[in-house]
């Protein structure tokens, strides 16, 4: 096989995933300025569906309630995140590393469904009303091993000596993390903020094994109405939804590579 075969066939291949994984989505996208109330059938380019969206009161209180508990899950998450890297990457062998890591990035890796169970059997153990509160509880344990991760690469990478400078000038441990390493820190805790965020504001699965009464985020009301029947107002929420996830998300990868540069700089 000559090496313009072999590249053309490698581009086709590339080409054939992306578009088997993001032609759905252009397609939702597009169909959400659909004029016409059939999803299937074209009828003119319109915005309609969004005005009707707008005046959807139970959407948007499920579109609040998501932004609050992403909001809650995230901030917490990239304490208790922020908190973790701090020992795993600076306070080096220690009783229990091992396990700790373990516990950290568990919920990473582990089926959504077994992470979702595991919670409720939990809360109906400690008698933790199923709400906004164990949403909260239960997106913040999903997010805070990705934030972990995250501030745990960012401290690998920067420079000791600085912290060695401050503490030679006279500067006492908390005044060294609070005006040099959290500064420098700074990128990378926004970006396991968003990347929490992101995590928390389309989650499915677990948010339906611990949500109560009057607790309903917005995947979750978009899959009930689905089960009935797709229709453009759908299209439009989903479209918000992408357009969210995909700037938080974008919004981290441009931390990340900023924070990258600083590095290397």
């Amino acid at each position: 096989m000559s090496v313009l075969t072999r590249s053309v066939l490698i581009r086709a291949v590339l080409i054939s995933g992306f578009g088997f994984l993001y032609a759905p989505i252009l397609v939702l996208v597009a169909y959400s300025f659909n004029a016409s109330a059939l999803v299937t059938v074209w009828g003119g380019f319109s915005t309609r569906w969004y005005g009707v969206l707008l005046a959807d009161g139970p959407l948007l209180e499920s579109a609040w309630m998501s932004l609050r508990v992403a909001t809650l899950s995230a901030a917490i998450a990239t304490a208790l995140g922020t908190l973790a890297a701090l020992a795993l990457a600076r306070h080096g062998r220690f009783s229990g590393r091992t396990l700790f890591t373990g516990l950290v990035t568990a919920p990473m890796v582990m089926p959504e469904v077994i992470t979702g169970l595991s919670l409720l059997l939990l809360f109906v153990g400690i008698g933790l009303d199923r709400g906004m509160g164990a949403i909260v509880v239960a997106h913040a344990t999903l997010g805070t091993g990705f934030v972990a991760v995250v501030v745990a690469a960012r401290l690998r990478g920067l420079d000791r000596d600085l912290e060695e400078a401050a503490a030679d000038l006279g500067a006492g441990p908390f005044r060294v993390f609070a005006t040099v390493t959290l500064p420098l820190l700074a990128p990378g805790i926004a970006a396991g903020f968003l990347l929490a965020f992101t995590l928390s504001l389309d989650d499915l699965v677990v948010a339906s094994f611990v949500s109560g009464p009057g607790a309903t985020t917005l995947p979750m009301r978009l899959y009930s109405q689905v089960r009935l029947g797709v229709n453009p107002e759908i299209n439009a929420a989903s479209t918000l939804l992408i357009a969210a996830v995909g700037l938080a998300v974008g919004a981290a990868t441009w931390l990340g590579a900023r924070r990258g540069g600083r590095a290397t700089s």
